[in-house]
Parts: C-alpha cells; sequence; structure tokens
C-alpha cells in the first residue's frame, strides 16, 4: 500500500478524526495545528489493559510550545535532530524551520500521522519519522546531534528509558534538551545521568504564561561527561 504524503494524508487523518485546529505563535511566524477535537474520545481500552497507555500525544503542551521556539531559533543546517514523543509536530516544525534533518519518534503511529501532517500543511515538507518503543530500542538508531522530548518525565518508569535513548542516540558532540514543566521525576532522571556517561550541562528557565495554563518551564541541557 502506498504511503500517504501530503494533501491525500491531511484528507485522510480529517476522514478519520473530527479534527481541530490550535494557533501557536513560533519564530518564523504562527503555526495553525491541527489535531483531534477530543482528546477523551481517543482512550483505547486495549491500550490501557496493554501497557497503560493514555493519548498525550493529541494536546500542545506548553513544554512542547517552550521547546519548539527554543528550537526554532537554533541553526541547524548540516545537523540532525531526533524527538522523543513527537506528538502533534509541532517540535518537528520548529526543527525543520531551523535547518535540520528531524527524525520524529513516538510510542503511537498516529501521532507521527499528524507529525507529518502538520509540518506539510506549514512547510510543504514532511520530517523522517519512526515508531520506538523506549523500552526495545532498534539496533540501528543512529545518532543525532540534537535529541529533544518535551514533557516525557511524568511517570516513574520513564526516566531510566530517556537516560538510556539519550545514552544510545546523542552524538560525541551532541546535546539533548529535555523540556519539563516540574515533574517529580526529573530529579531521578538526573540521578540516572552519570552511570550513563551524561551530565547536567545547564538549565535554562522560561516562564510560560499562555491562558489557560501557566507554568514555569525549564529546558534541561544534557551532554557527554567525555
Amino acid at each position: 500500500m502506498t504511503e500517504l504524503r501530503g494533501k491525500p494524508l491531511v484528507a485522510e487523518l480529517e476522514r478519520r478524526f473530527i479534527v481541530a485546529h490550535s494557533r501557536v505563535a513560533m519564530p518564523g511566524g504562527t503555526v495553525d495545528i491541527m489535531h483531534p477535537e477530543n482528546t477523551d474520545a481517543l482512550i483505547s481500552e486495549e491500550d490501557m489493559v496493554r501497557d497503560d497507555r493514555l493519548p498525550y500525544w493529541a494536546d500542545i503542551w506548553p513544554s512542547s510550545r517552550v521547546l519548539a521556539r527554543e528550537v526554532a531559533r537554533e541553526t541547524g543546517t548540516g545537523r540532525n535532530l531526533l524527538e522523543l514523543g513527537a506528538g502533534l509536530g509541532l517540535v518537528c516544525i520548529g526543527a525543520l524551520r531551523a535547518g535540520y534533518d528531524v527524525l520524529a519518534s513516538d510510542y503511537y503511529d498516529d501521532a507521527l500521522l499528524f507529525a507529518r501532517a502538520n509540518a506539510w500543511r506549514t512547510l510543504r515538507r514532511e520530517p523522517r519519522t519512526r515508531m520506538i518503543d523506549w523500552r526495545d530500542l532498534p539496533l540501528d538508531l543512529a545518532v543525532a546531534d540534537r535529541v529533544v522530548a518535551a514533557d516525557v518525565l511524568y511517570e516513574d518508569r520513564y526516566p531510566p528509558l530517556v537516560v538510556n535513548v539519550i545514552a544510545r542516540a546523542l552524538a560525541p558532540n551532541g546535546v539533548a534538551t529535555i523540556a519539563d514543566p516540574g515533574r517529580p521525576m526529573v530529579e531521578q532522571f538526573f540521578e540516572l545521568l552519570p552511570a550513563h556517561g551524561l551530565r547536567l550541562r545547564n538549565t535554562e528557565i522560561v516562564e510560560y504564561d499562555e491562558s489557560p495554563a501557566k507554568q514555569t518551564i525549564r529546558l534541561h541541557h544534557i551532554v557527554r561527561t567525555s
């Protein structure tokens, strides 16, 4: 079966889902993000029974907005970027605007379809995508100059998995950035870094105040120890 791309992909998602649109201010111009209108309608009993999966990918979280703007201001030409938990594709759009060669990854196939569709709607081009289970990383996962993720440390099982992905995927002189709204699990994440040859280089604090959310977002920049 031929993979749908561009306009046919957008049409297929509009056929399968009741969609809504949200506008997000970004460097380079406001982005219109297409997303499922009702996140609760996406909850699958089968997914819950199998591994407690919930469709968090279908929301535009404050951390993803802050991270997308951060990445969009960078110079990515000639460099590659891996996003963990790409969701609707907002960060991918920022990275593509910055000139990165982007690989968007997620644990939901539908998330990757929306990421591709939103990138095409905005830029008329798409990121590369890959479905990745952090518990079973593909052996051929390539290293990346930038590894980024937004609000992925919300359960106690995730810090060791995220640390392991970064240790596997981050290039020797690369930088990983985790955007976090103050989840308790971030301290466990920091504690695990040294054993994986990683360290916290620095943290930037961004005050996010866009109705209806008001949060302090921390951008944790991770590098290799040597």
